[in-house]
């Protein structure tokens, strides 16, 4: 049986089912204008693994992703597509024949084509027959079957990434790369979007790598995600992992909203404007940075060991965002907390912190991680 034509008990027909295969980074390095963009990075996508590459802007994270699909070329270093080099010193292997699929972050329609003629663009390879076949196969799987005759311009932002997700998926790819692909869209959309989206990933089986500036949006896609940095892979792991052991404080603000400090290390610990942390293993008399994350400070009215006035509240409807004055720093310190903790009005307030929320690190100028983590 054609696996594209297999479908679910309501009718509905399944993504079609790819080879997914393993793509891999060796000490990528790439510049421009005699700026480095990517030093020396080397990462691994398993096949049938979604990987977020996550970062600020400026990061590589887009470079990274266009160097895979042959659309640019590193400086130095080699691409492998199951341990087979696609682009290094001795090679490298044209877009078109790279098994890669590649989703834009304007979605990249043609305007002057159909939705059914956009995405059997890429299945040239086919007779006419089997592409439009294979076309209306995708589109249905996306649910835009009664779209096949419409233009883009006439569909909404969601309906539009799907069609691109359809064109990206129709020729099997066994890598698919994905840049920003949710950035354009509604907030209301964007939830559901993406959620069909990987639920049609996971049936498709490739291998995807997926960029986002959105550490929420990567911790709900990924199996793993890859933390980028000024070209340099900071960290790759699990979200629990990245959330629960971030190896700097550049991880630890990325994924959660931190208050910070700075301190030394004596007698194995450090001491903060919200009490005193354990320093773990570092050494006696190393400048070290502090987090604690927003969501780890209790604040009640009365009953805290620290005591604090609140300088501004906003109510964000399930949750207040508090900014506090301490005593022994002058800038606020910022708490999350459940809307209806604190009467209206109130001013004198108490602070406890969760001692699992408070994060010590050594004081670096940039991360010491190099190379690559397997998880």
């Amino acid at each position: 049986m054609n696996p594209a034509k297999t479908k679910h008990g309501n009718g509905q027909r399944t993504a079609g089912v790819t080879f997914a295969a393993r793509l891999t980074f060796e000490d990528i390095r790439h510049g421009y204008h005699g700026k480095d963009t990517i030093r020396g990075l080397s990462l691994t996508a398993e096949p049938g693994e979604v990987l977020c590459l996550l970062g600020p802007s400026g990061s590589g994270k887009t470079t990274l992703l266009r160097i895979a699909a042959g659309i640019e070329a590193q400086s130095s270093g080699r691409v492998l597509i199951n341990d087979r080099e696609v682009a290094g010193p001795g090679s490298f292997l044209p877009p078109e024949k790279r098994g890669i699929g590649l989703m834009f972050q304007d979605f990249a329609l043609f305007p002057h084509m159909c939705v059914l003629d956009n995405v059997r663009f890429g299945l040239t390879a086919l007779p006419a027959g089997e592409a439009i076949a294979e076309a209306g196969v995708a589109l249905e799987r996306v649910g835009l079957s009664h779209c096949a005759g419409k233009y883009p311009h006439a569909l909404s932002g969601g309906e539009q990434q799907r069609v691109a997700l359809a064109r990206a998926l129709a020729p099997r790819p066994s890598v698919l790369l994905m840049d920003e692909p949710f950035s354009g869209l509604d907030s209301r959309l964007k939830d559901t979007v993406r959620a069909d989206t990987l639920a049609i990933l996971r049936e498709t089986r490739a291998t995807a790598v997926v960029v986002t500036h959105d550490a929420e949006e990567a911790m709900r896609m990924a199996d793993r995600i890859a933390l980028l940095r000024d070209g340099r892979l900071v960290q790759v792991g699990t979200s629990d992992d990245l959330y629960r052991r971030p190896r700097d404080i550049f991880t630890a603000a990325f994924f959660s909203e931190i208050n910070e400090f700075s301190g030394r290390v004596a007698g194995g610990r450090v001491e903060t404007p919200l009490g005193s942390a354990d320093s773990g293993a570092i050494a006696e008399g190393t400048e070290v940075s502090v987090a604690v994350r927003l969501s780890g400070l209790s604040v009640r009215e009365t009953g805290g060991p620290i005591p604090a006035r609140i300088v501004a509240r906003r109510f964000l409807g399930v949750v207040e965002l508090l900014d506090l004055a301490v005593p022994g720093t002058e800038s606020p310190v910022r708490a999350r907390i459940r809307a209806d903790l604190l009467s209206p009005g109130v001013r004198d307030v108490t602070i406890a912190v969760e001692p699992k929320d408070i994060l010590v690190f050594e004081k670096s100028t940039e991360s010491p991680y190099i190379g690559e983590t397997t998880i």
